[in-house]
């Protein structure tokens, strides 16, 4: 299934945190995890319209690693993956 983002919506896979501690400790499944803050951009929408009725492109482009705001993402499922959709306004940086 091929989703596409309208206005200024984002697709994000979040990024999967390591399940193993600095000092070595393996965390299982069931320990409290906080949400991802960043992910890996899937799909852009093509910009939200300004007062004028123009699209305003996107400054994230798919592939780009991002970081996001905590709780500004809804999460979605589709065919049993998880993924994050927000707006471009609740993306705070590029991850080069």
């Amino acid at each position: 299934m091929n989703i596409k983002p309208l206005a200024d919506y984002i697709l994000i896979e979040p990024v999967k945190e390591e399940e193993k501690t600095k000092s070595g400790i393996f965390l299982p499944e069931t320990a409290n995890k906080e949400r991802p803050e960043q992910g890996n951009v899937i799909a852009v929408g093509p910009g939200k319209r300004n007062k004028t009725g123009q699209v305003v492109p996107m400054d994230v482009k798919v592939g780009q690693t991002v970081l996001f705001t905590k709780y500004g993402p809804n999460e979605i499922k589709v065919d049993g993956k998880e993924y994050l959709i927000a707006k471009e306004e609740d993306i705070l940086a590029i991850v080069e």
